[in-house]
C-alpha cells in the first residue's frame, strides 16, 4: 500500500499530536489480557478461545505434512 505525500504529511502530524500520545496511553493503561487470570495464564480460557473461533471460522484441521527437503540451510 502506498500513501500519497499528503497522508504521510497527515501521519507525522498526528504522530506529534499530544492529545494522540496521552488517548493511546489511556487505552494502553486500560488493557489487560484476557488470558491471565490472578497474575496465572489461564489454559482453559485459552482453550476455550481457540475453539470457538476455530468454529467461528470454520476451519478444519490440517494434517501435518513432512518436510521433504534435503539441505535445508539456515
Amino acid at each position: 500500500m502506498k500513501l500519497s505525500e499528503q497522508a504521510k504529511k497527515e501521519l507525522l502530524e498526528l504522530a506529534k499530536s499530544d492529545s494522540f500520545k496521552k488517548d493511546i496511553e489511556s487505552l494502553r493503561s486500560q488493557w489487560k489480557n484476557p488470558f491471565i487470570k490472578n497474575g496465572r495464564v489461564d489454559v482453559d480460557a485459552y482453550i476455550e478461545f481457540v475453539t470457538q473461533f476455530n468454529e467461528f471460522i470454520n476451519h478444519m484441521q490440517k494434517g501435518l505434512t513432512p518436510m521433504v527437503d534435503v539441505k535445508m540451510k539456515l
